[in-house]
């Protein structure tokens, strides 16, 4: 294993004091293959007195003036982590239903080098659903898993986990725009990248009376969860999504087309359905515009491409000479 190496635990919180004390008192102060370890917490607006609980504890934490959701707060963790310097991060809930001695685990992958990303699996045997975990809200992440799995074209079992280990290098090129969550996206965008990704099983424990912040409505849940994947999907995959939909429309039109001639040569004239000639002409209309779009889209996502490369490049320098301007202190 590599030396030398710095750690990261980060931790978002909003309105923790009651359980952040107990898990920030459980994180492991010394590692294997690890030679400092720093406790970040983004209090995310907290009402209450969860800053200052965590810095009795002796985390380093940045507060938000207003709540913005774990999404907004996994960006900030992100960007105050690499400002740290770190080599390696790890992302843990404040209200202590992650058993912090899954950590090693979790970075064994990337200090080995056989991994740039892992995350843990709370599903890992099969068909056993965690405790205190409904049911629906059990099978809809098995069905977003497979949704998300065969966009990535890798298998993934938990893609909503947010127990997870992160190298300094997958952050450098992690680029993420949605605010909501950031859990999927993360794979998603990490996998488009070609970035390994590993699954570790981990234990997990639910509280009766816990309401998930994110997923406490299922049905809003639901849908952000699948705005933001149909857009990554859009965003990444232009070409095949915008080509899908306009092929599928052309279709559509070419066959009131095909119905309407047959009925022609059977009758002898297109009345009474002329109407459907002019919509199936409409239709194909529509559709070779949509594949036009889908070729443009392309084009530009390969643009997009060249962009993150180069955000990449200036975001390694810039943290780079942050770290360096520290150390020079």
């Amino acid at each position: 294993m590599d030396k030398g190496k710095k750690l990261v635990i980060y931790m978002p919180a909003f309105n923790e004091e009651v359980r952040i004390g107990a898990t920030l008192d459980s994180l492991p102060h010394q590692l294997d293959g690890i030679d400092g370890i720093e406790v970040l917490v983004i209090d995310d607006g907290s009402t209450d007195n969860t800053k200052s609980v965590a810095e009795k504890y002796g985390a380093t934490v940045y507060s938000h003036a207003t709540n913005k959701g774990v999404g907004a707060a996994f960006h900030t963790g992100v960007n105050q982590s690499l400002e740290r310097g770190a080599d390696i991060v790890v992302s843990i809930d404040a209200d202590g239903q992650f058993n912090p001695k899954d950590i090693p685990n979790l970075i064994r992958p990337i200090l080995k080098g056989e991994a740039d990303f892992v995350t843990g699996n709370r599903f890992h045997q099969e068909g056993v659903r965690p405790k205190f975990m409904s049911r629906v809200k059990y099978w809809g992440n098995r069905q977003i898993a497979r949704l998300v799995s065969s966009i990535a074209r890798r298998s993934v079992r938990d893609v909503s986990c947010g127990f997870r280990a992160y190298s300094g290098e997958a952050l450098l090129k992690l680029n993420l725009v949605e605010r909501f969550t950031y859990t999927q996206e993360t794979i998603l965008d990490l996998s488009h990248k070609e970035l390994t990704i590993a699954e570790i099983p981990i234990s997990v424990e639910y509280f009766a009376d816990r309401v998930s912040r994110v997923a406490g409505s299922i049905f809003k849940y639901a849908v952000g969860t699948f705005l933001i994947i149909l857009r990554f999907y859009r965003d990444h995959q232009p070409l095949r999504f915008f080509g899908i939909v306009g092929i599928l429309i052309f279709l559509m039109g070419l066959g009131l087309d095909v119905w309407l001639i047959i009925h022609y040569f059977q009758i002898g004239t297109f009345s009474p359905y002329k109407v459907f000639g002019f919509l199936g002409g409409l239709l194909n209309l529509i559709g070779v515009l949509t594949i036009i779009m889908a070729l443009i889209a392309d084009m530009f996502d390969r643009i997009r491409t060249n962009q993150e490369q180069i955000l990449y490049f200036q975001k390694r320098d810039y943290f780079r000479k942050l770290r360096i301007r520290e150390n020079e202190k």
